[in-house]
């Protein structure tokens, strides 16, 4: 019988105040360092879920939707809401909130694909990970186009193959 985990087993969340020396010049939060969170937060999810070596495999599409400003809080929360044989998906949600005023706002929003190796962690090659079971409204929400997802990144993923075989790998310098 394959194991089952919740996805509330594999839920993350981390919370930064936003500091002068994160911002950009614009005075928002610099976006790689969101994306440090983010694939920090998104990472512990998948280590509590299968509890072995996994390596990031992919990030859809990152919604920026708000900018996250100085002296408020990012809070990164992460579980995850989709597997398959050895890969695993990752949906993130970032929320910022005015530390002053207590008002919060979704800030980001994205789903990462992550595949778990064999690794100092668990070496054995044949194993199979534990399947998702959202319980919450939200969690349900999420889960439910898991699949409709996974297809449409496999089938990205073989015209971004094709794309990139036709990229030089020639540096300008030389």
């Amino acid at each position: 019988m394959q194991e089952i985990k919740t996805c509330r087993e594999s839920k993350v969340v981390q919370t930064h105040r936003i500091l002068p020396f994160d911002l950009n010049p614009f005075g928002f939060l610099y976006g790689g360092r969101l994306m440090t969170y983010v694939d920090n937060a998104a990472s512990i999810s998948v280590s509590r879920h299968c509890r072995r070596g996994a390596v990031t495999a992919s990030l859809d599409q990152f919604n920026f939707l708000k900018p996250l400003h100085s002296n408020h809080s990012v809070c990164v929360e992460t579980f995850i809401s989709g597997v398959n044989r050895k890969s695993m998906e990752v949906f993130v949600k970032v929320i910022g909130e005015d530390l002053v005023t207590g008002d919060r706002y979704l800030a980001a929003t994205s789903f990462m694909t992550f595949v778990a190796v064999p690794s100092y962690m668990n070496e054995e090659a044949d194993f199979v990970l534990p399947q998702v079971k959202p319980e919450t409204k939200e969690e349900k929400l999420v889960c439910s186009g898991y699949e409709e997802r996974r297809k449409h990144r496999l089938k990205e993923r073989e015209t971004y193959k094709s794309f990139s075989k036709e990229l030089s790998l020639d540096l300008p310098w030389t």
